[in-house]
């Protein structure tokens, strides 16, 4: 495992309610989840970034001294770098440094299994470091693998620019085709008339757990953050009868580097296409706040933040009563859950259903006979609540989705 040093500069122009404290912390969680080993993290405050090293020459020669006599193999800025102070930066210091942004894709390009996870990680990584490339080429060629430069590859990254170009529109491509797919996919849903609710939230909120405890899957549930990069979805139903389509989708983080909110369109195309979202809020964190608004901000950058939304105020068997009826208080169409020990989840459910009820209709149906096979589609499809056979046919009450109501009109009574 690689030796960090992490750093964390506050710019004293800076205006943002996540205090210095909260955004070391969160580097942190960042470096470890990459496998980082943590040796020392610092923080420092400036009026302004300098040109060359993004922190002053004083501040760059402490951190020398500190990465020989504790021999450090990564430093970690929680800050962008430049191209030019990323190369300055690593010729003093003599050993690999990377910065927020990279740190993040590296993590995603470790936990992308899919051909289309890893196309949308790639897609990133070329994105960011194509304006970096210029006078890199020796500094690049030296990187011998390890945090920060996992995915393209030294080979792919000292390719000219012109080629790297060529294979960022060759991924945008495929990813173009995975979403015509998808959308093909979503259009057979819509045929069938299942709704579709996808799970929102920051980073290790709590989202694949609700998952797993709405769906009765077993998706991987991890301490680590972004454990969920490729969208899950499973068909649940609901006590009235109704189906929908629930999909797990990765978790949003402070300030998400717009390289990856653009690459990973096609994976929050779910979320994009969804009848209902459902926002899981971490109530026991100290940056609940925080966390809504960071949500909310990828919600807006995708045009979809006035959408229908409920937010599940997860992990309450870990809160206080006090904050609970606050956050209640404070955020509308909320439940107050939790995932782990499926507490208050009926709540959620009929908070679901009652946000759904406009996509079903209740139907009273006269079937003939030779017509019989229609009532087992009516029973996969919704409610069957009454079904009388008479000399005229077969006599169904039932509630319907409104698609699978329309596609019976002719035999509405």
């Amino acid at each position: 495992m690689e030796k960090a040093l992490l750093i964390t500069i506050k710019l004293d122009f800076e205006k943002s309610t996540w205090d210095v404290v909260e955004q070391e912390h969160e580097l942190k969680e960042l470096a470890l989840t990459a496998g980082a080993t943590i040796i020392q993290e610092e923080v420092c405050h400036r009026a302004s970034p300098t040109a060359n090293y993004y922190i002053g020459e004083g501040k760059v020669a402490e951190v020398e001294q500190t990465v020989q006599s504790k021999k450090i193999d990564l430093v970690i800025f929680n800050n962008e770098l430049t191209g030019t102070q990323h190369k300055n930066l690593e010729n003093v210091l003599g050993v690999k440094v990377i910065d927020r942004t990279q740190l993040i894709l590296d993590i995603f390009a470790r936990r992308a299994r899919s051909p289309e996870g890893k196309a949308q990680v790639e897609l990133a990584q070329l994105e960011y470091l194509l304006p970096r490339l210029s006078g890199r080429g020796t500094e690049l060629s030296r990187l011998g693998g390890g945090i920060g430069t996992r995915g393209p590859g030294e080979q792919k990254l000292e390719e000219d620019r012109r080629r790297i170009r060529e294979k960022i529109s060759r991924l945008k491509k495929d990813l173009e085709d995975i979403v015509t797919r998808r959308q093909a996919l979503r259009t057979r849903r819509k045929e069938f008339s299942l709704p579709t609710i996808a799970l929102v939230g920051y980073t290790s909120a709590g989202k694949s757990t609700l998952f797993n405890a709405l769906t009765g899957s077993a998706q991987a549930v991890s301490k680590g953050l972004f454990t969920t990069l490729d969208p899950l979805t499973r068909a649940i139903n609901l006590s009235n009868g109704q189906k929908v389509v629930l999909s797990d989708t990765v978790g949003f983080i402070r300030e998400l580097p717009p390289h990856l909110v653009e690459a990973f369109k096609a994976t929050l195309e779910e979320v994009v296409q969804a009848d209902l979202l459902i926002h899981v809020l971490d109530v026991t964190s100290a940056k609940v706040k925080e966390h809504y608004a960071s949500v909310i901000e990828v919600l807006e950058e995708l045009g979809i933040h006035e959408k229908k939304i409920i937010v599940a105020l997860n992990k309450i068997d870990q809160g206080e009563e006090g904050w609970i009826k606050r956050y209640l208080r404070e955020y509308p169409e909320s439940v107050a859950i939790s995932a782990l020990t499926q507490k208050n989840l009926e709540l959620l459910l009929e908070k679901i259903q009652s946000c759904l009820s406009l996509h079903m209709q209740e139907v009273d149906l006269v079937l003939p006979l030779k017509k019989i096979g229609l009532l087992d589609f009516m029973y996969q499809e919704g409610k069957v609540t009454d079904v009388v056979y008479a000399a005229d046919g077969i006599h169904v009450k039932a509630r319907l989705p409104l698609i699978a109501a329309q596609k019976l009109k002719e035999y509405h009574s």
